[in-house]
């Protein structure tokens, strides 16, 4: 077991919780125990995985945690909705950690096929932007992005000329700090990263996972 999970620190604990949590549900859905469809069913899976965990990580009686699904918060002249809101208090400290999830199944949950893997990939950048913004509002201590899919080809690409790949998300980039705006199905694009970040992906059954986290 990473012993992250058994420290003392309450945010190191919480952190360590975030990816034994996306571990587990990841191999669940791998093998079949878990069916994820959409970004919803992925956001209300790990949310119940990360609340059993609670009590395991529970030390002293001063300590709370709360899970939180779909938080609304401003940043800037805009609300968003936070994904995931992880917080844990103590007597001496509170620490919260906001975490944005993606799926991508090329198979869409009405049955259709689904296509706009540029916008997922797109996405994701922005997804990170986000997390950068909750951390500089205050909203959050840290953020952590976990993203899904079943698409190889976004993960190992045999070609990367096409457009979209400015947004790479594929197994081993690295990218950041950088200031994105290559337009994305006809539409604008701004994107600022601040911090540096590598992405390295997981695979369980046919599926891809994604744990990532930005570092200054």
């Amino acid at each position: 077991m990473n012993p992250s999970i058994e420290s003392e620190d309450l945010a190191v604990r919480m952190r360590a919780a975030i990816s034994l949590a996306w571990s587990l549900l990841a191999k669940k859905v791998g093998g079949g125990l878990i069916a994820i469809n959409k970004e919803a069913s992925l956001q209300l899976q790990f949310g119940y995985v990360l609340q059993q965990l609670l009590p395991l990580i529970t030390f002293h009686t001063s300590e709370k945690f709360e899970v939180e699904l779909e938080t609304g918060k401003e940043v800037g002249q805009y609300r968003n909705e936070i994904d995931v809101l992880f917080t844990g208090t103590s007597d001496a400290h509170k620490h919260c950690i906001a975490v944005e999830m993606k799926c991508y199944r090329t198979v869409a949950s009405s049955g259709g096929k689904r296509g706009a893997t540029d916008i997922f990939m797109k996405d994701v950048y922005e997804d990170l932007a986000v997390l950068e913004g909750y951390v500089e509002c205050g909203h959050a201590n840290e953020g952590v992005a976990l993203v899904m899919n079943d698409m190889e080809r976004l993960v190992r690409p045999t070609d990367k000329t096409a457009k979209c790949w400015h947004y790479d998300i594929s197994h081993g980039a690295t990218f950041g700090p950088v200031v994105l705006d290559t337009p994305i199905g006809g539409k604008d694009v701004s994107i600022t990263l601040k911090n540096r970040y590598q992405l390295e992906w997981r695979q369980y059954g046919p599926f891809w996972f994604l744990e990532v986290q930005g570092h200054t």
